[in-house]
Order: structure tokens, then sequence, then C-alpha cells
């Protein structure tokens, strides 16, 4: 039987980790390529907070529940819905509603829980997981051999990108805010870690690699740090942005550009259609997913809050204290 009604947060208005308040909403319907996901947890991600102060619209026809990755069990199936069970245990990237008992999920959009990972481990994995590969291997086009920087290595995505790199074979360095970051990307698997409050990331990226630099950035920082990234670079280095946590603009260097054939991509998630995303979804089963039953790539959880906490786990993660994921319990 399934709940008329289902415990949920809501935004209320826009502003600070307070306007996260408990409601109640009808518990929502699979649509026929969806499932219905009781939720055991829900990750917290930058992009919820960006939501909460009224800068990252609700694409059309999503929840306006905050929430963009679950895990759970599969409660519901819509009619054409046939890749799982009910019963099954997955976890799945969503466009919104994740701050809830129940949520839908496109079956393309969701996946096995890995074996021996919990609910909560599982649920930090898809929106880190599907950025990072959009990201680093699609539009940076990363390649066996290749270097990558990770900028705020200790973020949620810092962590995956560091172990997804190391694993698939490549040399990785990151940046965090203090020795005790610096040293957890250490841990993951970043060959050295730059403190950017007391080190200069050029000097130390440019002394690492014999002055070559390297072949791509994972950047969320934007803003004044472009241009140093872009001198980061090897020649033929691609810059990819995800965020812009010091502003979206920046003074560039077109010259330098064409000088040494540059690139700048970047891209959100989001609003891709579920097509796009199933893709990715299709080559994390096949080349990922391995690699964290093998325990290779771990979940880095920094801090668990019930639902109802939700505007604390806000505070944490605007605070920035915090390594790994933090994730909502059910």
């Amino acid at each position: 039987m399934i709940a008329r009604l289902m415990r949920c947060i809501e935004i209320s208005k826009p502003g600070g980790p307070e306007v996260l308040v408990p409601a109640e909403r009808p518990t929502p319907v699979p649509k026929a390529n969806e499932i219905l996901v009781k939720v055991a947890a829900a990750g917290v991600n930058r992009p919820d907070v960006l939501q909460r102060l009224g800068r990252y619209p609700v694409p059309p026809d999503a929840s306006d529940l905050p929430g963009l990755e679950i895990a759970g069990e599969v409660f519901a199936l819509g009619g054409s819905a046939k890749k799982f069970k009910i019963g099954d245990q997955v976890c799945a990237l969503v466009s919104g509603g994740g701050y809830a008992e129940y949520c839908v999920a496109p079956e393309a959009q969701a996946l096995p829980v890995p074996k021996g990972l919990s609910p909560v481990e599982a649920a930090s994995l898809p929106e880190t997981c599907f950025t990072v590969w959009s990201n680093v291997y699609d539009r940076g086009r990363l390649a066996p051999g290749e270097t990558l920087l990770v900028q705020g290595g200790s973020s949620g995505i810092g962590v995956t990108a560091i172990q997804m790199a190391k694993a698939m074979g490549n040399r990785v360095f990151a940046t965090a805010g203090s020795e005790e970051k610096c040293a957890a990307c250490v841990r993951l698997g970043a060959e050295r870690a730059i403190n950017y409050r007391t080190q200069d990331f050029f000097e130390e990226i440019k002394a690492a690699t014999g002055g070559k630099g390297v072949d791509v950035i994972l950047d969320m920082v934007g803003g004044d740090y472009v241009p140093k990234e872009l001198k980061c670079l090897a020649d033929d280095g691609r810059l990819v942005f995800i965020a812009f946590l010091r502003g979206p603009k920046t003074e560039l260097d077109i010259n330098e550009l064409m000088r040494r054939r540059l690139t700048m991509t970047g891209s959100t998630l989001r609003p891709r259609p579920v097509e796009f995303k199933g893709a990715i979804a299709k080559i994390l089963r096949e080349k990922v997913w391995p690699l964290i039953e093998a325990g290779r790539i771990k979940p880095e959880i920094y801090k668990t809050f019930p639902l109802a906490q939700a505007s604390e786990a806000h505070k944490l993660m605007e605070s920035s204290l915090h390594i790994g994921k933090i994730v909502l319990t059910l």
C-alpha cells in the first residue's frame, strides 16, 4: 500500500537554511517510464543550496522539492518501466523531489545499489558520478595517461573525481582549503594536494609536471582563478567548468587560447533530457560500478542528518567544513 501523503522538506521562500520546512505532500505517481522509490537516503548538494537561495530555477515538470539524488527501494512501476522490479534496491539521479519519503525517477537514470554499499553510501553516488563522468571524460576528454587537476578536491564532486580518475589510471592533483582537507585528497588518490590558502597552485602544478602543466582542470571556482588556470594547462589542455563559486565573469587572454590550442567548456546536468542522462547511467554501470564494487572508488560520507534536520545539513554545506558528502536519512 502506498500512503496518500508523504513527509517532505519544502522551500518555504528563498532564503537561508531556516526556510527549509517539514511538510506533507501527496505521494507522487510514476509516469510510464518512471519508478517510484521509497527513499532511504538523499544526498545534499551545492545546487540544493542554490535552489533554496532562489538562484537555480527548477526545470519544467520537475518537482519543486529539493534533492537531486536518492537511494531506496523500488515501490511502484510506471506502465512501461521494465528495467527494475518492485523491491529492488536502487540509487537514482533525479531532477528534484529527493527530500521526501517517496520520489519518482526515470528508470533510465536509476542504477542498482552497488554490492556491499548501504543506502546512505549509495545516495551519495548519482549526482557526483554523473557529473564527473559527463564533464571530466565526455567534455574534458581525459584520456589514459593524462593528468587532471581537481579544484575543490575535498567537496563531494572533488572526492569522486579524484578517486575515479585515479582508478582509471590518471595522475591526479587537487586543491583544498586546509591541511586536513589536503591530507584527505592524498588519502583518496591525489598525487599532490595544494592548500590554496598558503600555496600558489600554478607554481605547484608546474613544478609537479616538469613545467608541462595538466591536461584537464575540473573547476568549480571560476572568477579570478581562470587566468591562472589557463597557465596551468598543458598545450591542447581543457578547462571544464561545473560551477563558479568566485563568480561567473573573468578576464580572458584569447591569444593564449589560440597559441596553445586550449579549450574551455562546461555544463549543467539538471536540465539535460532523460535520454542524455540515461546514456551516462549505462556508461557508469559498465565502467564505474565495477570499480565501486571492487572498493577502488569508495563513498566518502562526512555526516548524516535526519530528513527533518535538512536545514542543519545546509548550514554544514555552506560552512564548507565538510570533506565528502552530506546525506539525509529517512
